[in-house]
């Protein structure tokens, strides 16, 4: 396994070469499996996740720049006046979405480690003239921001590529207010994960290799103190999506792809900081 450190080089590199290509204008990125797909449309994990009418007035590229696996605005029943943080922010395209549910009185944040994902997120925000959001620099390991600062959390696809889970949950748990939601998007291990897999440092920035089991998943967060933890299956991935996540990764699709089958799935991860917290 690579030690956080070069887990977090990794996902840093190729998260900040996919904003310069959407900043470029590229007609095509890379999705969340290992390398440069012909189509955005055919990636099994981030395709058709946002309705066109809840992305109708955004820039194209905060669509263009969607790396995830989930749609968490739609599932977190976000509303007016709430505080919202998207850990992992990317291209921006949850926190404008967030700060549409949430309304002039609400706040949305977006945390990003990276520069240009950063530009490229504020930028989304100027074009859409939003003015109820704030992107902000620093890593999910350690949110910069006060305790009990927000109402919800979320994340599309983010958690499972840190290196110290833990730590992150703890971090979630300590910024939320009492009673305050965890709702995030994020790949669910459903059963062994092949060692091939865990080895590939190019599919821990491509959301598979750092996913937990439901199980741990589970855990980890009651560790973290949350209570009421849920975990709702959106997608469950074959073979077939195994292949497509599978190219440019090194490994042979052919040998691991069936090994993988059913093995992974996108699922929406709730939980709650109890109100005496």
């Amino acid at each position: 396994m690579q030690n956080d450190s070069s887990i977090r080089e990794q996902v840093k590199e190729r998260y900040a070469r996919e904003a310069r290509r959407v900043l470029e204008g590229a007609s095509s990125a890379a999705c969340c499996g290992g390398g440069p797909s012909p189509s955005r449309c055919a990636d099994p994990i981030t395709s058709n996740l946002y309705e066109t009418a809840e992305t109708g007035g955004l820039p194209a590229e905060a669509l263009a720049a969607s790396l995830g696996c989930g749609n968490p605005t739609a599932l977190a029943e976000l509303a007016p006046g709430e505080t919202v943080l998207d850990l992992g922010s990317g291209g921006g395209i949850d926190v404008l979405l967030s700060a549409r549910r949430v309304g002039p009185c609400g706040k949305a944040y977006g945390l990003d480690m990276t520069d240009e994902m950063l530009a490229l997120a504020r930028e989304n925000q100027r074009k859409a003239g939003v003015t109820n959001v704030e992107f902000l620099k620093g890593h999910i390991e350690s949110i910069p921001l006060p305790d009990e600062t927000v109402d919800v959390i979320i994340s599309n696809c983010v958690i499972n590529l840190s290196g110290d889970k833990d730590r992150v949950l703890r971090e979630a748990f300590r910024v939320l207010k009492p009673g305050g939601r965890f709702a995030v998007s994020d790949i669910v291990v459903r059963g062994e994960m092949p060692d091939e897999v865990r080895r590939s440092v190019e599919l821990w920035s491509g959301c598979i290799a750092g996913a937990l089991t439901e199980s741990d998943y589970r855990a980890k967060l009651a560790a973290a103190g949350f209570a009421a933890v849920d975990v709702e299956p959106t997608r469950i991935y074959r073979a077939a999506d195994a292949k497509e996540l599978l190219a440019g990764s090194g490994l042979d699709p052919e040998t691991i792809a069936p090994l993988a089958d059913g093995k992974f799935m996108s699922a929406f991860v709730r939980a709650r900081k109890p109100s005496g917290s």
